[in-house]
Parts: structure tokens; C-alpha cells; sequence
């Protein structure tokens, strides 16, 4: 149910955005707020015969005394403790706050697309966005996390093959300690070797050139050849290299910061795209009108 959230706001921005251009707005609104508290009231019935129940369900689903990250996830709170020692610094409430804050804003830019123009492409950028933004800035994200942006990202990724590839390869990369801890090296393997399969199928046209244009593609090469060999030493350091004793987790620290500057920079790649759709959306509505 926890994860289920990751998607909440694009469900909620999306449906909203549709209700506001109907002829009776209010209506539909009234109508999605009454489907939605009755779902609700649904999912927790089975709960809600006792207070002790339901609070032991809400400790579950949001576990704040485990503090506001666990082990070296590639988020914001994680990474940015290297620098800053968040839990040492301030108290669990007022970190919650913080989290809060900082993904609602994280997940602004995406909604206000969605409630202003509504799209289907629009909705699965929002998925994307929004599930980005809780894992770098949500209270205690897991590693496996990362995969739930991967879902909608997959329904995009043959419009925009290159940064979704790099999403993927990051993605796994970020899981990569976790994987290892787990002895799961090989199906990990495995998995990244099936990946590049899909991405270069034998005989395959997986190639965005002409969408880009030469010279900049020039440039992107250069820079993801750059990204992959970094992560691919770090994949073999971290499996042959001891860390320095004063700083054991040396290497953890490395994949998450590399890890972490990628899915940044995808989230703003992507709540780019996400608003040029409303540019679209605006020009053919003027196209509709005129004739």
C-alpha cells in the first residue's frame, strides 16, 4: 500500500486535470471524491474495528522510527549525508517535515502539467515523475525502489531510448551493494546482460540518431561512454578491492553519489518533456478551434 503512493499524485493531478474540463466540474469532482473515500474506506474496514490495529497497520506502512534512510540508497537524504548528518542534526518529526516538503515540491511541477493539461502521454510521464520524486526525497526509501519508476518508464522508453537505457543501467547499478549482500550477483548478471539484449537485439534499429541530430549526438555518446566505464570500474573495484579501513563503506558511497547525480538529472530531463506536451496540447486546441 506504501508503494501504491509513489503514483498517488499523477493519479490525482491526471483525474483532476480530466474533471476540470468537463461541462459540470464540480460534479465530477464530488463524484471522483466520493469513489475515492469509498475505495478507502474499503482497503481499511478490516482494520478500523480496533485503534490498536490500525496503528500497528500505520507502523508498518510508514516506519519513522527506523529513521529517514536505512543502509546506502541512491537518494537525496542518503547521499547528501555524507556532507550532512541528517540524523544527528534533527529530530525524527522534524525530519518528516523535511521529507514531506521536499517531495511534494519534487512532485509539483509534474501535477500542475497534469491539472492544466491532461494527456495519456502527460500521465505516464506524471507515473515517472512522481515516483521518481518519492525516491529521492520520501522518508525511508529502499533500494528496491528504484524499481517502481522503472514501471512507467518502460511504456516510455521507445520514444526516448538513450535516457531510458541509462535509467536502467543506473537503476540496477544503485542495487548493486544490496545485490551482493544477498549473494545474487549472478542473477544480477543476468538480468543486466537481458537488458542489453532488448536494448541491441541482433539485427535491431534501437538507434535515436536521426532524432537528435549528428553533433550533439557526438557529445551524448561521449558522455555516456564516460558514465558506463565509471560505473563498470565500480562494479569490478567494489567486487575485488578492499576499502580503506577508515572508511569502509568508501565504495557504497561512490555508486550511490554516481547513481544519485543520474536520477537527478533524469528528473529534470523528464519534467522537461512532460511540460513541452502542454505546448502540443495548447497548438492543437487552436487548431481545433480555428476550423
Amino acid at each position: 500500500m506504501m508503494m501504491s503512493t509513489y503514483f498517488a499524485p499523477a493519479f490525482f493531478s491526471h483525474l483532476l486535470g480530466k474533471c476540470l474540463r468537463r461541462k459540470h466540474p464540480l460534479l465530477e469532482i464530488s463524484k471522483l471524491g466520493l469513489v475515492v473515500l469509498g475505495t478507502f474506506a474499503m482497503v481499511w474496514w478490516p482494520y478500523l474495528h480496533s485503534r490498536d490495529a490500525a496503528l500497528q497497520v500505520l507502523s508498518r506502512l510508514a516506519p519513522f522510527e527506523r529513521g529517514i534512510y536505512e543502509d546506502y540508497v541512491a537518494n537525496f537524504w542518503c547521499t547528501s549525508s555524507v556532507l550532512i548528518k541528517w540524523k544527528r542534526l534533527f529530530p525524527t518529526q522534524s525530519l518528516r517535515l523535511f521529507s514531506m516538503v521536499a517531495t511534494i515540491l519534487a512532485c509539483l511541477p509534474s501535477m500542475i502539467q497534469q491539472i492544466l493539461a491532461p494527456s495519456s502521454k502527460g500521465f505516464l510521464y506524471g507515473l515517472l515523475n512522481s515516483s521518481l520524486s518519492f525516491y529521492l526525497f520520501s522518508f525511508q526509501v529502499h533500494e528496491k525502489s528504484i524499481l517502481l519508476p522503472l514501471l512507467p518508464a518502460t511504456l516510455l522508453a521507445m520514444e526516448w531510448p538513450r535516457p531510458f537505457k541509462l535509467l536502467t543501467h543506473y537503476a540496477l547499478f544503485s542495487m548493486f551493494p544490496l545485490v551482493c549482500r544477498d549473494n545474487l550477483i549472478l542473477p544480477y548478471i543476468a538480468l543486466y546482460a537481458l537488458c542489453i539484449f532488448l536494448y541491441h537485439p541482433p539485427g535491431g534499429r534501437w538507434d535515436d540518431s536521426k532524432r537528435q541530430g549528428s553533433t550533439p549526438l557526438s557529445l551524448v555518446s561521449v558522455l555516456l561512454t564516460l558514465a558506463y566505464l565509471g560505473s563498470l570500474v565500480l562494479h569490478i573495484v567494489y567486487l575485488t578491492v578492499r576499502p580503506p579501513e577508515r572508511y569502509p563503506f568508501l565504495f557504497e558511497a561512490l555508486i550511490m553519489l554516481l547513481s544519485f547525480s543520474h536520477f537527478v538529472l533524469f528528473a529534470f530531463h523528464t519534467n522537461t518533456k512532460q511540460w513541452m506536451l502542454s505546448g502540443h496540447l495548447i497548438g492543437s486546441d487552436k487548431g481545433k478551434k480555428q476550423h
